[in-house]
């Protein structure tokens, strides 16, 4: 059920027409981070010119605001959703324009940072005619949509569940970050909110897991696969692999390895293994491991796409992957290449006449933010990686990132919807043994023994925390969650 919220302001003016009952409505007025609302005023004087301003307090406490000025229609209505400003902040038609193309007031900000513990936000709008605020209206964006349910994962595994409200069992995704560590529990919440039952699972960088990612052992994903596949909420022959950036790497990895992957959601990601990184300096140069030994991997002398040649050893075999594939990119990528490299995994594909659906989706204004899950603003500075503190830009402009975002989020989710749909194409492959690998990746290096290898191989992979509804933990890593 839509719902509207407006505050009218009475104006009275002299002359051939009496005014009053100024109105700014935005419809519905409580909606998901990825949800676009219409914003509208009435009651204004016809051809007149009015300003929309647009404020938020991000997850950090910091202030962001847009505005842009519109002419009213013969009719004294404005509608955002349908008209370009005159001025402003953005300058095209885009019903969320006064969203992403808010700015922050201070000047030390260097990118906007997202709600904590999936409280939410509120975006307040005002009306401004003749210079003065004549009326105001409220935006409730959520994290989670209601009857959400949260699942804290303790023990072998380290993560949280997100499960849809109603009856399941539902599909099932499992999504890993990227160098920024942790959980990216931001994208888990979108998707339990949309019908899927979402593992975030930490690797590194969470609690007494490793603090670098390096040296990660790829079984500990397929404990977590396994895992999933005897959850009752879970359809155990549905489950898809999400990830970004270096989770989008890693998603493609653990596609080509894993048979009981059904389809492979690839953010920015590399068509290669790179080196080992995020710490400052890491114990051991490669970043993945199989059966105690190293992966090959490829060390970037810059951001530009990695030489043929020079990664063959230790390029992804995605060939090997039993479903669909979708891959997300930005032509403006700041941070490596993942247009081009997106675009060496669909050729590879298409060398080896890959039998399921492939998609790429690349956005020519878009940098290592495409495609995010979430209406929020998109400005930003020079910014810190995660784990090393290292100095970059994401790449991008607001209104290409915006674009990419308000195009992929549909179709990253009819994409899973169909994917992981009853009696899709893949099933009949992935009805073996939970913890059997189809492929033996390229080693090298006889690999020690770590202590994150000692999860491996228990009966007990975890234990659950109470479950809660609508929220997220306290020790959530908010604002950094993109994978970088």
């Amino acid at each position: 059920m839509k719902l509207r919220v407006f505050v009218a302001a009475c104006l009275c003016l002299s002359g051939s027409y009496h005014l009053c009952a100024q109105t700014l409505e935005v419809t519905p007025n409580r909606a998901l981070l990825d949800e676009t609302v219409a914003i509208r005023a009435s009651g204004l004087p016809p051809k007149e010119r009015v300003a929309i301003q647009a404020k938020l307090v991000d997850g950090a406490e910091h202030r962001w605001s847009a505005e842009a000025e519109f002419l009213a229609d013969p009719q004294g209505v404005v509608d955002v959703s349908h008209q370009a400003p005159i001025k402003g902040s953005y300058n095209e038609v885009s019903a969320m324009g006064l969203i992403w193309s808010m700015k922050p007031e201070e000047k030390h900000v260097a990118q906007y940072v997202s709600p904590r513990d999936a409280a939410g936000q509120i975006i307040e709008f005002q009306l401004i005619l003749a210079g003065k605020p004549v009326a105001s209206a409220q935006l409730e964006q959520r994290s989670l949509a209601e009857g959400v349910q949260r699942i804290k994962i303790n023990g072998q595994l380290h993560g949280e569940l997100f499960l849809p409200s109603g009856s399941g069992p539902h599909p099932g995704v499992l999504v890993v970050g990227g160098s920024e560590g942790g959980l990216q529990t931001q994208k888990a919440a979108w998707l339990a909110s949309h019908g899927f039952a979402a593992l975030a699972l930490a690797y590194f960088h969470y609690e007494d897991l490793p603090n670098e990612l390096a040296g990660i052992p790829l079984e500990y994903f397929g404990e977590a696969l396994a895992w999933m596949r005897k959850r009752p909420e879970i359809l155990p022959d549905r489950i898809a692999v999400m990830g970004t950036s270096r989770g989008g790497e890693l998603a493609l990895q653990l596609g080509s390895i894993y048979p009981q992957i059904a389809a492979v959601v690839a953010y920015v990601p590399a068509n290669v293994r790179y080196a080992a990184c995020c710490g400052g300096g890491t114990r051991v140069p490669y970043a993945w491991t199989l059966h105690g030994r190293a992966l090959a991997y490829y060390t970037p002398r810059s951001r530009s796409f990695p030489n043929p040649a020079a990664t063959m050893e230790a390029a992804i075999q995605v060939e090997h992957t039993h479903g669909p594939v979708l891959l997300i990119s930005g032509e403006d990528d700041g941070v490596w290449a993942s247009s081009l490299m997106a675009k060496a995994v669909v050729d590879r594909l298409k060398d080896s006449h890959f039998p399921y659906p492939v998609q790429h989706l690349d956005y020519a204004h878009a940098g290592h933010r495409a495609g995010r899950p979430e209406i929020v603003p998109m400005w930003h500075g020079m910014l810190q990686q995660p784990g090393s503190g290292r100095e970059m830009d994401p790449g991008g402009t607001p209104r290409g990132d915006a674009e990419s975002t308000l195009d992929a989020i549909p179709k990253v989710l009819d994409f899973l919807r169909s994917s992981l749909a009853a009696g899709g194409a893949a099933q009949e492959a992935r009805k073996g043994p939970d913890d059997r690998i189809w492929l033996r990746p390229k080693t090298e290096t006889c690999v020690q023994p770590l202590k994150f290898e000692k999860v491996m191989g228990g009966s007990q992979l975890g234990t659950e925390a109470v479950a809660t509804r609508g929220t997220l933990s306290q020790n959530q890593r908010a604002g950094s969650e993109e994978g970088l």
